[in-house]
């Protein structure tokens, strides 16, 4: 070899080491183990599984290892370092060696003997790509006096526009959620049905799609993960129901998944956190409400039941808002009620707040404008139905009664859609 060789590291035997840039990138790793090799990288993908990483059993100094987390979910499924008797940063192989943190790289040097391996750089890539708010909401079904299939559309600043001409079946107690990102799609409702209608991100709602899973009514629905899926859960079959049914990012249900936590209908549920999801509250049967709540991953995976904080209820209804958290208001106990419950970022549920405007249940609720939530419709005690609006600011502060645009009507339900304003 002739002529200066530069940006590389020197072994300690005097033979030149591939440059990092030279490195060789591996396939991606999905296996639960590894035995990685000096001059190669790898990226290290544990959606599915933890991996442990077995570095070589020799090495000289200036070799090389890079291990990026290829899918930003170590901090779910973590990998293990395992030095196979050389020593980690002066520790020896008996100390476990763990890395947890999302989106997080290591450039792995050896050093020699003494410190052994050392990342010469460990870092955590923050730039994680973040969709865009969305920005509209649409109410959609509900009862009428019978069953309707007409909706509202609702622009970025909050207001309801007028009624729109009904497509689908006619029905009430039905469940909606955002998905895809920019999208709604509304599913299951009254007669024990399992048809569902996706809405475009104009607000075009489609006609019938036949439906999956075990029909019911009174389900709730929340987004969840990065990627635009939603998740469907709870309801009222023949008795109450604790089945869940996944939506993947193209608005496709997934059949029934066993169920989790205490079955029951009519509860509310909205997205917090960023990425996951709660379902709380509800109606077990017999007049018995719970205040029960359950969490949902950012894999669509229903916690068991947690402590509940709040009225026990029914009837109620939640939105995003504030980018990352949620709220839980209205609804029946013995009476309509308007009294909220705040959910924090890491999904805790707070005590009861002082109600704003008129009391009602039934109502359906939807994050739009970025950061804000907006409630609508319902029925109030003795079976008044209205087309009242109460805006939600970033804040979570409940606005007073707005004048409705819209059939007044009771059992909507509402979702956001559009990254457009």
């Amino acid at each position: 070899m002739s002529g200066p060789v530069a940006n590389n590291i020197f072994r300690s035997s005097g033979v030149v080491a591939a440059a990092a840039g030279g490195l060789s990138w591996q396939p991606v790793v999905t296996a639960s183990t590894l035995s990685a090799s000096a001059g190669n990288g790898y990226f290290i993908n544990t959606t599915s599984n933890a991996c442990t990483i077995t570095l070589p059993s020799s090495a000289e100094a200036g070799d090389q290892i890079i291990l990026v987390d290829y899918a930003r979910t170590w901090g779910t499924n973590a990998i293990t370092i395992d030095s196979n008797g050389l020593n980690f940063q002066g520790e020896d192989d008996t100390y476990t060696v763990d890395y947890d943190t999302s989106g997080q790289a290591l450039n792995l040097v050896y050093s020699g003997a003494t410190i052994g391996w050392t990342p010469s750089s460990d870092i955590v890539n923050a730039l994680e790509p973040v969709a865009p708010a969305v920005q509209r909401a649409i109410f959609a079904f509900g009862y009428t006096g019978s069953v309707t299939n007409i909706s509202n559309l609702v622009n970025s600043s909050g207001g309801i526009g007028s009624d729109v001409t009904g497509v689908g079946t006619a029905r009430q107690w039905t469940s909606g959620t955002n998905y895809g990102g920019d999208k709604a799609i509304f599913a299951f409702g009254s007669g024990l049905t399992n048809v569902s209608n996706l809405v475009n991100n104009s607000g075009v709602v489609a006609a019938d799609t036949t439906g999956v899973g075990t029909a019911r009514q009174q389900v709730g629905s929340t987004t969840f993960g990065s990627t635009g899926q939603a998740i469907f859960a709870f309801g009222q079959t023949s008795g109450r129901s604790n089945l869940s049914n996944l939506v993947s990012s193209s608005g496709v249900v997934a059949t029934d998944t066993a169920g989790v936590g205490t079955a029951r209908n009519n509860l509310g549920s909205a997205p917090y956190g960023g990425d996951k999801g709660i379902f709380a509250f509800g109606d077990i049967g017999s007049s018995n409400y719970v205040n029960t709540r359950n969490l949902v991953s950012n894999s669509g995976v229903i916690a068991s039941d947690a402590t509940g904080a709040g009225t026990a209820r029914q009837l109620l209804a939640a939105a995003p808002y504030g980018g990352d958290k949620a709220i839980m208001a209205y609804g029946n106990v013995s009476g309509t009620q308007n009294m909220k419950n705040l959910v924090s970022n890491t999904g805790v549920v707070a005590a009861d707040a002082t109600g704003v405007g008129t009391a009602r249940d039934g109502m359906g609720a939807a994050g739009y404008g970025t950061d804000k939530a907006i409630f609508a419709y319902g029925g109030q005690t003795g079976s008044s139905l209205v087309n009242t609006i109460n805006l939600v600011n970033n804040s979570g502060v409940v606005a007073s009664d707005s004048t409705g645009t819209g059939t007044a009507r009771t059992w909507t339900s509402a979702a956001a859609y559009s990254y457009s304003a």
